[in-house]
């Protein structure tokens, strides 16, 4: 199941943020979210399997110049991490899905990354 991250949430995807960013330290990470999570132009959606968060993406609507991109702000894409162990079934693309999604209510026309 894939649904949008709450601020409870912190903790877990901080821990799994570090195995995407391993140069910051987890404290870095918790800030870095916690303020995520106070604005609107910025999302993380997490895949849940069994109670567990086994994935987030995190994306934001970026109103600076974005290579590829004609419009502005843009949905981008700042992150994505899947367990090892949950690769491969689809999670990546339910992920992004989700993203997309809420760029376009956010009235985006194109979604972009650096990926």
């Amino acid at each position: 199941m894939v649904r949008r991250a709450m601020s409870s949430d912190t903790r877990v995807i901080s821990e799994l943020a570090l195995k995407l960013w391993p140069h910051h330290s987890l404290h870095e990470m918790e800030t870095e979210f916690t303020s995520i999570f106070g604005s609107e132009n910025t999302a993380v959606f997490v895949s849940v399997i069994e109670s567990e968060i086994v994935a987030f993406a995190y994306c934001q609507l970026r109103g600076d110049y974005v290579e590829g991109t004609k419009s502005s702000p843009v949905g981008y894409l700042e992150g994505i991490f899947i367990n090892r162990e949950h690769r491969h079934h689809g999670t990546a693309t339910e992920l992004l899905q989700q993203c997309e999604q809420w760029a376009r209510s956010k009235g985006c026309t194109e979604f972009a990354s650096d990926c």
